[in-house]
């Protein structure tokens, strides 16, 4: 595990906020922190804290890496920006988001973070299998706390619903600006739509369980 001494002024990120902050699982962050792939330190209690800089660093190489021109990533990172705009500016005006107090509805906007970076991983990975454990785990985790929030589950459904739509009408509008060619597209709708089925059931299931 890389391991960085405390400099000063530096900020530090417990897991739980260094994986909100990539966008990723915490399980995803871990992995990556025993295989030496991001630098971390190691309290006396032997919990991880993550330098805000080794994230910058660490996002904007992932980032560049992305940028090739010969892989389809172009299109899922161009369609998530756009579901994370659709989705700032509509949630305010949601039934379901306005019951929520402050402190629910941060819950619920740090597990949809982890869903988009989920997202984006789960479309980039030429195979991706073990990235749907963490889906049906994130998908237990919301349901878990659309339930302690007292959210039907209806309404809990309602936001992954709506973050599916937002990811179908970017594919459909951006398949001509981004170039994707039409078998491309329709390998990755078919790969959102697998993660997303995964999110969505474990919710359910989970629903099911309290019964």
């Amino acid at each position: 595990m890389g391991r960085r001494t405390q400099s000063e002024g530096e900020q530090w990120l417990t897991l739980q906020q260094a994986a909100a902050w990539l966008g990723v699982h915490p399980v995803t962050l871990r992995r990556w922190a025993d295989n030496g792939q991001i630098a971390c330190r190691l309290t006396a209690g032997r919990h991880r804290r993550f330098a805000l800089s080794e994230l910058e660093r660490f996002a904007q190489a992932h980032l560049k890496a992305a940028r090739d021109p010969s892989l389809p990533v172009i299109w899922a990172e161009a369609a998530l920006q756009r579901a994370r705009l659709r989705t700032s500016e509509a949630q305010p005006e949601a039934q379901w988001m306005v019951a929520l107090d402050a402190e629910r509805r941060e819950q619920h906007r740090q597990i949809g973070q982890r869903l988009v970076g989920l997202t984006l991983q789960y479309l980039s990975a030429e195979d991706g299998e073990h990235l749907l454990d963490e889906a049906r785990k994130l998908g237990e985790d919301y349901a878990n706390a659309s339930r302690a929030a007292g959210l039907s589950l209806s309404d809990a459904l309602h936001a992954a619903i709506y973050f599916r739509d937002r990811m179908l009408e970017a594919s459909l509008s951006l398949t001509e600006r981004a170039r994707v060619s039409p078998s491309d597209n329709a390998r990755l709708i078919k790969r959102l739509n697998t993660l997303l089925n995964v999110v969505q059931l474990a919710v359910v299931e989970r629903y099911q369980q309290s019964e």
